[in-house]
């Protein structure tokens, strides 16, 4: 917001279930219910084409919106998030299993405790001990919320996409360091979306915003300004 405000007008949500959006009764939703909510929040708020830009989860729903709705927007960036489809055996039991594990750690030990390994264990997977994925990158939020947002994410497989369909120019980022869980989908993208950028955030892993946020912001106001 502070980057993007003084020569553009830069507009956040929370998702549901997320800061001051609430989710009755913490009941469970798909990345899908996530697309339709920002469906609904675009219409209800008079943006007119907006450049709509997700990172991680985020950047699951803006796939989703994007190949739906591709009309109501004019541009799109993709940060450090994956596509629906396995792109491997390995893919499929790195996600499936990895996720489903951090969904039963956070019921055992609760989000706020759980927090904290799931940054060292990020770490891990990035294999640099240059960057690291940082407290921001997590927002803060109650267990229950933490594991419905875990949910939609392993249950993502089951959406469908079209990438095809994403006809806006977009800007796809990644960090330097990003695991291969995210990474190896990059080609992915690049080959399904046909007007994309791909562009690698050097000294970044999974939190590039927040590890490089000169060069992440940087190629963000370069890709609006073309």
């Amino acid at each position: 917001m502070e980057a993007f405000s003084d020569a553009y007008t830069a507009v956040a949500y929370d998702l549901r279930g997320h800061g001051n959006t609430t989710n009755p009764h913490d009941a469970s939703y798909s990345i899908d219910q996530l697309a339709e909510d920002l469906h609904a929040f675009v219409d209800a708020s008079g943006l007119d084409r907006p450049i709509l830009c997700g990172v991680s989860m985020g950047g699951m729903i803006a796939q989703v919106y994007a190949s739906r709705y591709p009309d109501q927007l004019s541009g799109l960036v993709l940060a450090d998030t994956f596509t629906p489809a396995f792109v491997s055996l390995r893919d499929c039991i790195e996600r499936t299993v990895l996720v489903n594990a951090l969904i039963g750690f956070v019921r055992l030990v609760g989000y706020v405790r759980a927090k904290a390994l799931m940054l060292w264990f990020g770490r891990k997977l990035e294999g640099d001990d240059t960057t690291s994925l940082r407290p921001e990158a997590f927002p803060d939020m109650d267990t229950a919320a933490a594991v419905n947002a875990l949910k939609a994410v392993t249950s993502f497989h089951r959406t469908h996409v079209d990438l095809a369909s994403i006809t806006v120019p977009t800007l796809i980022l990644y960090g330097e360091h990003e695991s291969s869980i995210i990474s190896r989908h990059v080609p992915t993208l690049a080959a399904g979306i046909p007007d994309a950028t791909v562009r690698e955030v050097p000294d970044a892993g999974h939190a590039s915003p927040w590890d490089n946020p000169e060069f992440f912001n940087g190629a963000i106001r370069d890709f609006l300004a073309g």
